[in-house]
C-alpha cells in the first residue's frame, strides 16, 4: 500500500508544487481530511502510515478542494473573477470510491 498523502503531493497535483507556502498550508489541511475518510470509511482502506492507492487519490482531491478556498466562503469575486463553491463534503467519484470501504446494509 502507498504511504499517506502529504501536503507536497497534493500542491503537485494542483501544479503548486513549487510553492512552498501552498504546500505548507495543504499539510495542515491533508491530515484533516485524512481523518475525515477514515472516520467514513472506518478505518478500511488504511494500514499503519498507509492507505489504499484510490483511498489516496480521495484524500488529495478533498484536501485539493479544501486547501483553495481556506476560508470556505461560497462565493467570492474581484476584477471580474468570480468562484462558487466550498468543501461541502466528498464528491460523487470520491463517495464511488469510499463506499467500497464502508460497510453501508446491516
Amino acid at each position: 500500500m502507498p504511504v499517506l498523502p502529504t501536503g507536497s503531493d497534493v500542491a503537485a497535483f494542483l501544479g503548486r508544487g513549487d510553492d512552498e507556502a501552498f504546500e505548507d498550508l495543504a499539510d495542515q489541511h491533508v491530515g484533516l481530511v485524512t481523518q475525515f475518510v477514515k472516520g467514513y470509511t472506518r478505518g478500511q482502506g488504511f494500514g499503519v502510515g498507509t492507505v489504499e492507492e484510490d483511498v489516496r487519490a480521495v484524500i488529495i482531491t478533498a484536501t485539493a478542494r479544501l486547501v483553495v478556498n481556506p476560508a470556505q466562503v461560497t462565493r467570492e469575486e474581484a476584477d471580474g473573477w468570480s468562484a462558487l463553491g466550498s468543501f461541502n463534503g466528498f464528491s460523487l467519484p470520491e463517495l464511488a470510491v469510499l463506499h467500497n470501504y464502508r460497510r453501508r446494509t446491516a
